[in-house]
């Protein structure tokens, strides 16, 4: 069986609206509460585990999309009126990148961390 992320805990300010946040936006499927997190289901062998915490430092998450769901996502991107960017330096540019034939686009969630959604994997050398 080979290794997976079974799941990780993301820090927030307000762990309830952040679940309800991934779930609306991505369209991950919010189990509710376990323990003192608010669990998403991101898929078959990953979950989010939402914390509340005081301080924490911003991190950095980035989802594999389709091209069907990269246009769904963005579309709620776009009807929420997210403010979104081409890189992770430039994340409120307003452009997505185009970079390795695929597409991809950064934005923050409402506890400052930087979300990142693109359809083809970089290419390393």
């Amino acid at each position: 069986m080979p290794i997976t992320l079974n799941h990780t805990i993301i820090p927030a300010h307000d762990k309830d609206n952040s679940a309800q946040f991934y779930a609306r936006i991505f369209g991950f499927e919010c189990i509710g509460a376990f323990a003192s997190f608010q669990v998403v289901r991101v898929n078959d062998t990953l979950c989010l585990d939402f914390a509340n915490r005081d301080t924490f430092e911003p991190h950095h998450y980035a989802f594999k999309v389709s091209e069907d769901e990269f246009d769904q996502i963005f579309e709620r991107i776009l009807d929420e009126k997210i403010v979104y960017g081409s890189g992770p330096f430039e994340p409120d540019n307003m452009r997505i990148n185009h970079n390795y034939g695929g597409r991809g686009v950064y934005f923050k969630d409402e506890n400052g961390h930087l979300l990142e959604m693109l359809t083809t994997d970089y290419e390393m050398e």
